[in-house]
């Protein structure tokens, strides 16, 4: 479900309509965001649906283990488990059918003729953004910094918030998680902000990036591009992906506004950064 189509609008429209007669009600809003995030995650694919819940309860159950653990072995088994069990679904999903390749390919220059079946698994949509949120969590926990929650519900809706569950930005649970914990005042000021983050956000996604690709594609499409048209190329293609995704951000934290949610700012400007560690912060 793309944040520009007429599902997402259609989606939207039932869920504010529901969400703004239950906001006051912690259990009753948290329970609703999580179960309209798991509509729009599952509107993707349904298959995918479990993951995210099992690899969730792994990461609560993890954090409370941390509550409770007081041997520094024991605390860092339940780290070493909560690391585990993220990376490993990551790297089924997304590295293990590119290590394979790779590994046939070694060995068929090196005289071999390996003929292995690969997984050929479709990819989960937001895997990376919410596998890094949850386990970030159980890190923060570890090192003292937040104390686990022992709301199932609250953490769920930490992990899946659909505004930014497919596309980020990734949140420490330091800001967002907290936030499902309290009722939220939701002010004309947010609601005039949120509209507004949204807009710009589609114009950049819709109008910038969106129409920056056929460009893009043209250029590196090109058998033999000259050097003017690989330099265009290479700005346009600069320009599409800091508009894609910081269009998308934008989209996020204005829909984060609507429910009286604040998400971290992100894409600030880093190709104004004056180094490479001050673009990653940027971007």
């Amino acid at each position: 479900m793309q944040f520009n189509s007429n599902d997402f609008l259609i989606f939207l429209g039932l869920f504010l309509l529901v969400y703004y007669l239950v906001r006051r009600s912690l259990a009753a809003r948290n329970l609703l965001i999580v179960a309209a995030s798991y509509v729009f995650y599952g509107w993707w694919d349904y298959r995918f649906v479990p993951l995210l819940f099992l690899t969730s309860l792994v990461d609560y159950g993890a954090g409370l283990g941390l509550n409770r653990c007081t041997s520094a072995a024991g605390r860092k088994a339940l780290l070493g488990l909560s690391i585990l069990a993220n990376l490993s679904v990551l790297f089924v999903f997304k590295y293990f059918d590119f290590f394979k390749e790779s590994l046939e390919g070694l060995l068929t220059s090196a005289g071999w003729n390996p003929r292995w079946s690969g997984l050929r698994l479709i990819l989960p949509v937001g895997i990376s953004f919410y596998t890094f949120q949850s386990l970030s969590y159980v890190v923060d926990v570890y090192r003292g910094q937040l104390r686990a929650t022992s709301n199932l519900a609250q953490f769920l809706a930490y992990v899946s918030f659909f505004p930014q569950l497919v596309a980020g930005p990734i949140e420490r649970a330091s800001n967002l998680l907290g936030q499902f914990a309290r009722t939220l005042r939701i002010s004309a000021a947010d609601l005039e902000q949120g509209v507004w983050l949204i807009l710009w956000g589609l114009f950049k996604k819709v109008v910038l990036a969106d129409n920056l690709a056929p460009l893009v594609e043209l250029v590196f499409d090109h058998s033999d591009p000259a050097a003017p048209m690989i330099a265009l190329g290479a700005v346009a293609f600069a320009l599409q992906i800091f508009c894609d995704f910081s269009g998308y951000t934008d989209i996020a934290r204005g829909l984060a506004k609507l429910l009286g949610f604040e998400l971290m700012a992100n894409f600030n400007l880093p190709y104004f950064a004056t180094s490479v560690r001050e673009f990653w912060r940027r971007w």
